[in-house]
């Protein structure tokens, strides 16, 4: 039996190749970054398997998060987003996610690429944490609180501190598996490996 981080329901194959594939996998893509900062705002106050299954129906109904486009979107496409059952349907984070676009493409106009931005706060490498049990983890912690006050100093909404670290563990910036996870090991691998 392969064995898994204790927050991972077992019986649940989505939920499962998300833990395997994606979870603490170290992302430098700028784009996919600001998506998954984006899915973890519309978790505010729900489960993150309401968004795992969701997700492709909100990646279309926002451009597949290309930014060029989402920032375009008017109160036509509002209407559309809110009509849309197959999202979260919340105005404020429908707005914070146009908005986001908006911000994401001004850093990089102004030569600040998102990926690089991100990762300068863990200094170009992944943190490496070691616990026996996935609850000794923590729901945020100082760095997640500086990331959160910078983000929201240029703009950005629904980036708490919470919603941050859980970006930062679920992007790779820190390795939360359980050190007796199958997925610790490569996961750590793959950190040293990935530095820029």
């Amino acid at each position: 039996m392969t064995n898994r981080c204790g927050w991972v329901p077992a019986n649940d194959p989505l939920y499962c190749a998300y833990h395997d594939e994606e979870w603490g996998v170290p992302e430098w893509d700028s784009r996919a970054l600001w998506e998954k900062l984006v899915l973890d705002g519309m978790q505010a106050g729900l489960a993150w398997i309401t968004i795992l299954r969701k997700r492709e129906t909100i990646r279309a109904a926002f451009a597949d998060f290309d930014p060029e486009k989402v920032a375009r979107f008017d109160e036509r496409d509002m209407e559309r987003l809110l009509s849309d059952t197959g999202i979260i349907r919340s105005r404020a984070k429908c707005q914070a996610t146009i908005d986001g676009a908006k911000l994401f493409l001004d850093m990089r106009d102004k030569g600040e690429d998102f990926s690089a931005y991100m990762w300068d706060f863990m200094d170009g490498r992944p943190l490496q944490n070691e616990w026996s049990d996935f609850k000794q983890a923590p729901v945020k912690t100082d760095l997640s609180e500086t990331i959160t006050k910078d983000l929201k100093s240029r703009g950005f909404k629904f980036c708490g501190p919470v919603i941050v670290y859980a970006f930062m563990q679920a992007v790779g910036m820190i390795n939360d598996h359980a050190t007796d996870c199958h997925c610790y090991g490569p996961v750590r691998a793959l950190g040293e490996v990935t530095n820029r």
